[in-house]
């Protein structure tokens, strides 16, 4: 049996963040999108890292049957997670990047 506190607190949370759920071929799939919008793009690195860890765990006790993906900008993607630090959190990690563009409101590359 799953913890109450767990479920209650990740309704709560995905309520009020930009999370949905989705399909990807035959695999469910939860999509945390952020925005990387402040000057600092390691601080909104180390935040999106922190709730993608948080999100993945309570996910995997309550809803196993859900990947987990972030969902980032391509100019974010190009801008920090093609670098060396974005390289080594990605990898480090396991992060699942579903990468889009905004202008186009279309999926340009899941990584993995």
């Amino acid at each position: 049996m799953k913890p109450d506190f767990l479920v209650r607190e990740l309704f709560v949370d995905l309520g009020l963040s930009k999370l949905i759920a989705a399909q990807k071929a035959e695999q469910k799939i939860a999509v945390e999108i952020k925005s990387f919008a402040n000057p600092s793009s390691i601080a909104d690195l180390e935040q999106a890292l922190g709730q993608y860890l948080l999100y993945r765990a309570v996910l995997e006790e309550v809803k196993p049957d859900f990947l987990l993906y972030l969902a980032v900008r391509k100019i974010t993607y190009q801008a920090i997670f093609s670098e060396p630090i974005g390289e080594l959190v990605i990898n480090k990690y396991r992060i699942n990047l579903l990468v889009f563009e905004s202008q186009k409101q279309e999926v340009w590359q899941w990584i993995p």
